[in-house]
């Protein structure tokens, strides 16, 4: 099919602007936090079944639906978070967050309402293309194990099987209308480190009477940057941050333990295990040396985010035929973490950002901030492109 469609989806995404950015404007009222997304969820089925849909369950709060054009295509699926943020909400706006203490901070409200954008014009255009299309509306991407990979385990892939997967996700360093691509390695994957450091606490005017936990903390915080430093190849990006540490004695007190709480990230899975080992060595062994005990426990989070580069390729023709080429720009590596890697690690897949600052600057505030918000231009590119994009894929 050639790009005739394009005049004819834009349309339709701005005919159905206002009802898209109604959407997201309950979403974003009504936030629910991960693995707690009851009432979206049932939302988003009932908004489904209005389309003449019929969406299931998965991963609990999770909802899945077909739309099924012309037989005889492949199936490709198309993603969307639907979770929120333990963060009180500072913005003053008429949808302003009814929960208190959580808020879409990080726009999966945009990403539902654009995919449900998305599942009403690709419906009403059922009989333009060959194949099936998944919608999957995803719970819990902001908490381990990860809504996607329940969702893999339950086969939401399977049956049909899916050939290509894409997701889309806000990105306040860019003007509504525009949207960012990278081919390859693009995220990081994510671990936890939680370190109990013990020694023997007492009076602080007497030192050798105790075992200073506080001291070894200090000599473990900094000797493990030398497994970024020294032990990684430079050629791998990688990120050791401790942003946790408790030490709960006083001016004159020594405490028995220190907490500590940290991150992990690389973009090479290999050195990922390789990295778990040395810096479990380091944290216990230099604890021993001292005469202290290191507790560390390692919770392994996603994987890195890897956008295959065919697809991601494709992805971004197309997408500079429907914006224009001028308003698809090349991304830089990102350290944060998705578990759209799931979805990448089980099949080719293409995660892009979708523009949400408005060109005077508004609406610049970083995603997990109590300030967030978007221009609502984005909710007429976001579901108009995701439809596109279904639809050259398949094929068309």
């Amino acid at each position: 099919m050639s790009d005739v469609l394009i005049p004819r989806i834009q349309q339709l995404a701005a005919a159905h602007a206002a009802d898209t950015v109604a959407l997201r404007q309950h979403l974003h009222a009504h936030p629910e936090l991960s693995f707690e997304e009851v009432n979206t969820a049932a939302f988003v089925t009932r908004e489904l079944t209005k389309l003449g849909l019929t969406p299931q369950p998965i991963a609990n709060t999770g909802v899945l639906a077909l739309i099924e054009g012309l037989p005889g295509g492949p199936t490709i699926a198309l993603r969307a978070d639907m979770d929120a943020l333990p963060i009180t909400e500072a913005n003053d706006v008429p949808y302003k967050s009814t929960n208190p203490g959580v808020m879409h901070a990080c726009g999966h409200d945009v990403h539902t309402a654009s995919l449900l954008g998305a599942a009403r014009i690709l419906n009403e255009l059922k009989g333009e293309f060959k194949g099936t299309i998944k919608l999957m509306f995803q719970p819990g991407e902001e908490r381990l194990p990860g809504g996607a990979s329940l969702m893999i385990k339950e086969g939401v892939l399977e049956n049909p099987a899916v050939g290509h997967v894409l997701g889309q996700h806000v990105f306040p360093h860019l003007p509504a209308g525009k949207i960012g691509v990278r081919p390859g390695r693009y995220m990081a994957s994510t671990d936890e480190l939680y370190l109990t450091i013990k020694g023997k606490g007492g009076h602080g005017a007497m030192p050798e009477m105790n075992l200073d936990p506080v001291l070894v903390a200090a000599h473990i915080i900094v000797a493990a940057q030398q497994i970024v430093s020294r032990r990684a190849n430079p050629k791998i990006p990688s990120v050791l941050s401790f942003g946790k540490v408790i030490a709960n004695g006083a001016t004159n007190v020594i405490p028995n333990e220190v907490y500590i709480e940290g991150t992990f990230r690389t973009l090479n899975e290999e050195w990922r295990a390789e990295a778990h080992q040395h810096l479990r060595k380091l944290c216990e062994g230099l604890a021993d040396s001292m005469g202290a005990v290191c507790e560390l426990e390692i919770r392994v989070g996603y994987p890195y985010l890897e956008n295959e580069p065919a697809l991601t390729a494709r992805v971004r023709a197309a997408a500079e035929a429907y914006l224009g080429p001028e308003n698809v720009v090349e991304l830089d590596q990102w350290m944060a973490a998705e578990d759209f890697a799931y979805f990448s690690q089980a099949a080719p897949a293409c995660f892009y950002r979708l523009g949400t600052r408005h060109a005077d600057g508004r609406f610049a505030a970083s995603v997990h901030t109590p300030t967030f918000d978007i221009d609502e231009q984005a909710l007429t590119t976001g579901p108009g492109l995701m439809a596109w994009l279904a639809i050259k894929e398949l094929g068309q």
